[in-house]
């Protein structure tokens, strides 16, 4: 059952529950994940990062993680992780993504929100959920910071910034990677 992050999370907020999000790069995962989700009948989200889009290839690494979300009996969308401008967004969206993340955290807050709202522009009227980033986090995933660099998001930043964009989801720097 193919649908967007926003379509996972918000009954996972009002019942109290996780969804996980497990990044992907080739057949192999997204079948792990597919899997997995079938059979703990879990909903699930497919994550794929630009440098798994690099490896694999845009069109090959869409279409088998869009596929196995359409095909399971569980809710699962497929999500770009960590897009890095709006070209990769932009892609994504035409590949079929229901989920996509713009990750302006190295840009100044008024730029982040000018970029941000540039994306929600182009997802929403296409049905495709979006999730921001505000704050760097520290740690091992692609693009962090050292522990030094982070900068921790501000609770009021933070609502402004949702007020501001209309995302559907914000990733926050709070001290954890």
């Amino acid at each position: 059952m193919f649908v967007t992050n926003k379509d996972l999370l918000v009954p996972a907020r009002r019942k109290a529950y996780a969804v996980g999000a497990f990044n992907v790069n080739n057949l192999e995962a997204v079948l792990a994940v597919y899997e997995a989700a079938v059979e703990e009948k879990s909903p699930a989200i497919i994550a794929v990062t630009p440098s798994a889009i690099k490896y694999a290839g845009l069109p090959y690494i869409s279409r088998i993680a869009k596929t196995a979300a359409e095909s399971a009996p569980v809710p699962m969308s497929l999500h770009l992780d960590h897009g890095e401008d709006f070209d990769t967004v932009s892609k994504c969206v035409s590949a079929g993504f229901s989920s996509v993340m713009i990750d302006g955290s190295h840009l100044k807050f008024e730029e982040n929100i000018a970029l941000t709202k540039r994306v929600v522009g182009l997802a929403h009227p296409k049905g495709v959920s979006v999730e921001a980033e505000l704050g760097r986090l520290a740690g091992v995933e692609e693009k962090t910071v050292e522990e030094k660099e982070a900068i921790l998001t501000d609770p009021d930043n933070a609502k402004e910034f949702v007020d501001l964009t209309g995302v559907d989801s914000l990733a926050v720097a709070v001290g954890t990677s």
